[in-house]
């Protein structure tokens, strides 16, 4: 199947979509002004190391502190990075300690940034660990014989006071000495770099900052089923290709730009695809539809039946149903990069051949996933708990913001219940403060109320305190919105 990557740039951002048999599978948004952090190296500096919960506090620079794990420090692990019990935090760090440290989450929603002390910089073929002395191969390339022989010629083209170690990965299969090598030299450069500014450098400095979002695409995104790269920026074109030269030449024949009066993302689709993936109901073709619902602690998401009956029986169209959102479901958390915790609360199947192929189904299509997802079998009650690897920001959490009249709960109060909540506040304040007369400011829905059913609670209560209310619509209020005036 082919794939097709789509690079939307403007000054402000850049966009990414995965275009997979013209449906869009995965989105990514970097802006320029809230740039991610993963992968960056910074010199830190501890401000307060917690024994009981064995982390710390590091300043990075940021907003607020990043987090530190004991069990993200390479050195409570030895020299061999291999001790099942780490050393314990208060002997390892204090405050006022500078060190090398390296973001390996995003800061997301009021959390800080992830840390570790173990660095990994990422090159097109190989990822390198200054601290580690393991070459370690993809688990992708399966056959031993073939991992053998890229960890033998790999190590033949190290310098003889390489200390660090690599990790080999699939785009290395294919590569000649000639491309290992030079990853080799531009991976030993770097951190060259890193340690030279880590000596120099004041704490809380950026020591090494990753990709753009587009180069990251070369680096990362494009394997054998890509069969374009599409850029709709020609300056923007003219930097992936030089930068495709040095790095990726194998793709330079893919990278094309795009020069079509549409706009690259209105071609495919993708800016309606995006506003889909905003909502919380997901239709399916065959009539059912999924719910999804992401909280702080967790991502639920719903099946149901809806309108389908093409089954031969109820139980069949049950099992049509969940195998159809089996597929959905796995899309939906790319598209929406959803991670954490996920709950699946697939409709209710007593039949456990029916069970094991939704099963099946829904960890054949997160195959495809490049995002570490683990999926554990059905519950008792039905559900199917999975988690999926949470690095940066879901595709709501960046695009969207609380709303301003329910504050993110998803509801706000019924126009009644703000009228009876304005009664009570007429009687406190004429009991307390015994105005003239009152005025009440509030939205259109709740004055329309007051003027037609509640019209008679309204008049008893103005008779019962011997004031005069009278009602004015503030056009720019919402629904839970309104004042009391005492003139």
């Amino acid at each position: 199947m082919n794939e097709d990557i789509l690079i939307n740039i403007t000054p402000q951002e850049t966009r990414v979509a995965l275009i997979l048999q013209g449906a869009v599978q995965e989105l990514h948004i970097e802006r320029t002004l809230t740039r991610g952090l993963a992968g960056n190296v910074y010199s830190g500096k501890v401000v307060r190391v917690l024994p009981g919960m064995q982390s710390a506090f590091i300043d990075i620079g940021l907003e607020r502190a990043a987090f530190l794990h004991v069990a993200d420090i390479w050195e409570a692990r030895g020299h061999d990075g291999q001790n099942a019990t780490p050393a314990p935090i208060e002997k390892i760090l204090f405050d006022g300690q500078v060190l090398t440290v390296q973001v390996i989450k995003d800061p997301i929603g009021t959390k800080g940034a992830r840390l570790s002390t173990q660095i990994s910089i990422a090159g097109r073929m190989l990822v390198y660990l200054p601290q580690d002395k393991h070459i370690g191969i993809s688990q992708k390339i399966e056959k031993e014989s073939e991992r053998e022989l890229l960890r033998m010629r790999l190590q033949s083209l190290l310098p003889a006071d390489e200390k660090g170690g690599y990790i080999v990965r699939t785009m290395a299969e294919d590569a000649s000495d000639a491309d290992l090598k030079a990853d080799v030299d531009y991976l030993r450069k770097t951190w060259s770099t890193i340690l030279h500014g880590a000596r120099t450098r004041p704490a809380t400095s950026l020591l090494h900052q990753d990709l753009n979002l587009a180069q990251r695409v070369l680096r990362d995104f494009v394997g054998d089923e890509t069969a374009t790269i599409q850029v709709d920026s020609r300056e923007n074109y003219v930097k992936l290709r030089e930068f495709a030269e040095i790095y990726t030449p194998s793709e330079l024949t893919r990278l094309q730009h795009y020069t079509g009066e549409r706009p690259l993302f209105d071609l495919y689709g993708v800016e309606e695809e995006i506003l889909r993936a905003l909502g919380r109901r997901v239709d399916l073709k065959s009539g059912g539809y999924l719910i999804v619902d992401q909280t702080e602690a967790m991502t639920t998401i719903d099946v149901n039946t809806g309108g389908f009956v093409g089954g031969k029986n109820f139980a069949d169209t049950i099992f049509k149903t969940n195998l159809e959102a089996a597929h959905a479901i796995a899309r939906q958390l790319r598209l929406r990069n959803l991670g954490g915790i996920i709950i699946l609360d697939f409709i209710d199947m007593d039949n456990a051949e029916h069970r094991n192929a939704v099963l099946a189904e829904l960890k054949r299509t997160l195959s495809r996933d490049r995002t570490k997802v683990s999926v554990s079998n059905f519950s008792p009650l039905g559900l199917v708990e999975m988690t999926r690897k949470r690095t940066r920001e879901s595709l709501a959490h960046i695009l969207c913001e609380p709303c301003p009249a329910c504050a993110g709960k998803g509801q706000v109060k019924t126009s009644r219940t703000i009228c009876y909540e304005i009664l009570r506040e007429l009687l406190r304040e004429a009991k307390q403060f015994n105005p003239r007369e009152f005025r009440i400011l509030a939205s259109q829905e709740v004055v329309d109320l007051f003027l037609e059913e509640e019209s008679q609670h309204l008049a008893m209560l103005g008779d019962f305190i011997g004031k005069k209310i009278s009602l004015q619509v503030e056009n720019a209020y919402h629904q839970e919105q309104y004042d009391v005036i005492l003139m």
